[in-house]
């Protein structure tokens, strides 16, 4: 018995190769590049459309202590990211490109994946099947999904932050800093700004033109819902002056060279590849007109004559209302012969996407050799996620990030604050994963 599986992005390929890795048939549907998204710019698979970074590296973070999880479980993802990762301080950020041209070879010279570089426009009728299309699915396969699912989905505006040739800065008025010296010394370069010069940002960008949302009725412009992780930063701007400069612009931590003092504000630009010669803007995904980037981020010290290789976009995200749908192992409940994988289901965040397309992966593998595949509890990070998204109570149904709310708390309790209580959950959830690494085989 083989699978299906649509979708060739970060929850697809990892959940086609956990199931080829076990010895099961794939057949990998992939619209790219005979179809594109407004979104997508790269044939590649696994392409990462908004930030080149992966976040926390550190366990005592949940999404750090996902990404152990799914190293202790073979992922494809995270050997990708390992293998591209660029200097980011305590984060883990990848040069993108290579990154997906990576996960491409790897899918493409695997005996047990055939790739088909088509659309599919209807669920297919077929003995197993994963449906991993992204929050980006094409009209004619979301309505076949919600046809076919019976429930209406949801969706949320997703942003993408401007990148800048490196070559462009004037580096007279930046310095190269990691916040409070974590990582290395040139993991992020730092662009200071004085009280005037923030003032003067600011009110261009709270005052900017945004772009005409293309592909999105009048009633959803209307009635702009964005995910906080990726907040347009003219959005976030206009919820207060001081907010930026307690939130992507915090100057707390990185002490301005010459003077020894933290700045006003500070803009940090992250290495996009290991060259460095491209960086992108931390925390500032943006709508605005390309014009309007041009003009009012050139304002930043050190951009005044930046060269955009690509400006921030805009893009629908749509996800299921899963809790209704899905199963602990992404199945659906009223056919497990489907599963769901990949932000579609409301996890939130490219690492998260990837935990769910392994997960997912597994149990359909199990499920073709004709064996029960073991329950991820709540004590793991990977477990906690496929749990919220399938029986969480909250009215509406949102999109969620990793995060040690969502994992079962310990049955005792741990001195030393929050760090040490964290570290506890990671170790429990570990030795868990360990575990079920073995009897996952």
């Amino acid at each position: 018995m083989s699978v299906t599986v649509i979708g060739a992005g970060l929850a697809g390929c990892e959940c086609a190769y956990q199931i080829a890795k076990r010895g099961v048939g794939v057949d990998l549907y992939e619209m790219k590049p005979t179809k594109m998204t407004p979104a997508h710019h790269s044939e590649d698979f696994a392409e990462l459309v908004c930030s080149n970074s992966l976040r926390s590296a550190v366990i005592t973070n949940a999404v750090g202590l996902l990404k152990e999880e799914m190293r202790a479980l073979d992922s494809l993802i995270m050997e990708a990211a390992d293998n591209c990762r660029v200097e980011a301080g305590s984060a883990l950020a990848v040069d993108r490109t290579a990154f997906s041209r990576y996960i491409t070879e790897k899918i493409r010279n695997n005996e047990n994946i055939t790739v088909h570089g088509e659309e599919v426009t209807e669920i297919p009728d077929c003995e197993l099947c994963v449906i991993a299309s992204g929050p980006l699915t094409s009209d004619a396969l979301a309505s076949s999904i919600l046809k076919f699912a019976g429930v209406k989905a949801l969706s949320f505006f997703d942003a993408a932050a401007p990148i800048v040739d490196a070559s462009s800065i004037d580096y007279g008025k930046a310095f190269f800093a990691s916040r409070y010296g974590k990582g290395e010394p040139d993991s992020y370069l730092n662009l200071p700004m004085t009280k005037e010069e923030y003032g003067q940002f600011y009110e261009a960008l709270i005052s900017a033109k945004e772009a005409e949302l293309k592909d999105f009725d009048k009633e959803e412009q209307d009635s702009l819902t964005v995910f906080e992780g990726c907040m347009p930063v003219e959005v976030m701007a206009r919820r207060g002056v001081d907010t930026l400069r307690f939130g992507p612009m915090k100057p707390v931590g990185l002490p301005v060279p010459s003077t020894g003092k933290d700045a006003y504000a500070t803009v940090q630009l992250r290495k996009e590849n290991n060259e460095g010669t491209m960086f992108n803007i931390v925390g500032f995904q943006t709508h605005l007109t390309f014009a309007e980037q041009k003009r009012v981020f050139s304002m930043i010290p050190g951009l005044e004559n930046a060269h955009f290789l690509r400006y921030g976009v805009m893009h629908r995200n749509t996800f299921l209302d899963s809790p209704k749908l899905l199963n602990s192992d992404y199945s659906l409940k009223k056919d497990s012969r489907y599963f769901f994988a990949g932000q579609m289901t409301g996890v939130e965040g490219y690492v998260e996407s990837a935990s769910s397309g392994l997960l997912c992966g597994i149990a359909a593998a199990f499920k073709a050799l004709g064996k029960k595949a073991p329950d991820f509890p709540s004590t793991t990070a990977i477990g906690a996620l496929a749990h919220y998204v399938s029986e969480s109570v909250g009215t509406p149904f949102q999109p969620m990030n990793v995060n040690f709310g969502i994992i079962d708390a310990l049955e005792t309790k741990v001195k030393g604050g929050k760090a040490k209580k964290n570290e506890a959950l990671a170790e429990r959830a570990l030795s868990v994963i360990r575990e079920l690494s073995e009897t996952v085989k």
